[in-house]
């Protein structure tokens, strides 16, 4: 998935994901380079991800998703895969803003079958009546995949998607700066101090400053964002959080470029300028793009806590117009149902781009990079994205605020005192 990813606000939940990577253009249009349209059309027809038309004898379903550049050719090759060993076609778009697309097309009755996005908006987008339940009518068992991956795409009982992989985000070096991953963040900040310089344009970190990226040290320490099972639910202002906050301000934002979005961020490190970032495993496809030396490392020990990060799962939701059926929807879940459980694509994804499997056939596999491992490592100590529909009411605020603490328009406790308010009047 494409963006300033996780920024990751827009993407999640009105915040995570929408703009661009470094150096990528989002751009609504079909795999095949066609214009994209709303709803699949069903009539047996449509082009091939080389752009030459594919006949299907079974149906045809619209697929949205948002990823970068380098991530497309996997995605086209594995529509036209499905299509040659099937019946069905996929007509496949790359969609810019996705939430804003799918919360105004869905409604009106011009959205796709099925799109592409982390498990946060189950909650928010099954309450909406922009998902449907398909467990009646699936042939894949959720016993296939992780405890994790199965909880995600579930909603009151309804199964509104299947799962492909898990996502967080870790720490990554340049291997021609840095000669080893730091054990501890004393080991971190010293190789930080020696690299950077920015009269030079030399940085010794690269990582958003936005609420998913900055999760692991906001909850370092005990904070919390929102956390339904908690009293208060909201915890944003705690006074963990606050802890977690500052430290993130005193021990990394000094060695990072000035500005906190996640395009120039993600730039610094991918143009070999930066000693470390931070950012998930859609970003090691750019890297090898770009043949950076990079090794993926998990989070050096920090006292008294743990760098713990948001984690998600990416998934393929049902969305409403398979409410009908028909063989429009019957394309949707087979290709669904084909992406998630093909072993072969699955290790594909994972040598390219650094995705993590949740199929139980693969997870903690040894035919799975050392880079994917280390991933996984850092799922395990992290925290998954709350579902809970309230949850969508947090990530602006908490953006705003990170945003005013980085440029020092905020102290800490003031910029997150100030969002937990919003969020509580919003929630009202």
């Amino acid at each position: 998935m494409t963006m300033e990813r996780r920024t990751v606000l827009e993407r999640i939940g009105g915040v995570a994901a929408a703009a661009a990577l470094a150096g990528c253009s989002v751009q609504e249009q079909g795999s095949s380079g066609g214009t994209a349209t709303g709803g699949g059309s069903g009539d047996g027809s449509s082009q091939g991800a080389d752009g030459t038309a594919s006949g299907s004898s079974g149906g045809t379903a619209t697929a949205w998703y948002q990823l970068q550049d380098s991530e497309l050719p996997a995605r086209q090759d594995a529509i036209a895969s499905f299509g040659e060993q099937t019946e069905y076609a996929i007509e496949g778009s790359d969609i810019s803003k996705m939430e804003n697309k799918t919360t105004s097309a869905i409604p009106a009755g011009q959205g796709p079958e099925i799109f592409e996005w982390a498990h946060d908006w189950v909650g928010d987008y099954s309450q909406r009546e922009f998902v449907v339940d398909q467990s009646d009518q699936l042939s894949v068992s959720l016993d296939q995949f992780s405890d994790a991956a199965a909880s995600a795409v579930q909603y009151d009982g309804a199964v509104v998607g299947l799962p492909h992989s898990a996502e967080t985000v870790t720490l990554i070096y340049n291997a021609d700066i840095v000669d080893e991953a730091p054990e501890t963040m004393d080991d971190m900040v010293a190789a930080m101090e020696d690299y950077h310089d920015p009269d030079k344009s030399q940085y010794g970190l690269a990582a958003p400053f936005d609420p998913y990226f900055t999760s692991g040290w906001i909850q370092a320490f005990g904070g919390y964002y929102f956390d339904p099972e908690k009293d208060p639910a909201l915890g944003i202002d705690a006074d963990a959080s606050v802890e977690g906050l500052q430290f993130a301000l005193d021990t990394l934002r000094p060695y990072m470029p000035n500005d906190p979005t996640y395009e120039p961020q993600a730039a610094a490190f991918s143009e070999g300028n930066a000693a470390f970032a931070v950012n998930g495993p859609w970003y090691l496809a750019m890297l090898n793009q770009n043949d950076i030396n990079y090794e993926v490392a998990t989070f050096p020990e920090i006292d008294g806590g743990q760098v713990r990060p948001y984690t998600g799962i990416s998934m393929w939701y049902f969305a409403s117009a398979m409410s009908d059926g028909g063989s429009s929807a019957e394309a949707a879940r087979s290709f669904v149902e084909w992406f998630a459980t093909n072993e072969d694509h699955q290790l594909r994804l994972a040598e390219e781009q650094g995705s993590i499997p949740v199929l139980d056939s693969l997870v903690g596999s040894d035919e799975l990079p050392a880079t994917v491992q280390t991933y996984s490592q850092t799922v395990s100590q992290g925290v998954p994205m709350p579902t809970d529909p309230r949850m969508n009411k947090v990530w602006a605020p908490v953006k705003t605020a990170l945003t005013k603490a980085f440029n020092g328009d905020a102290e800490p406790e003031q910029a997150l005192s100030t969002a937990a308010e919003e969020i509580r009047s919003k929630w009202e």
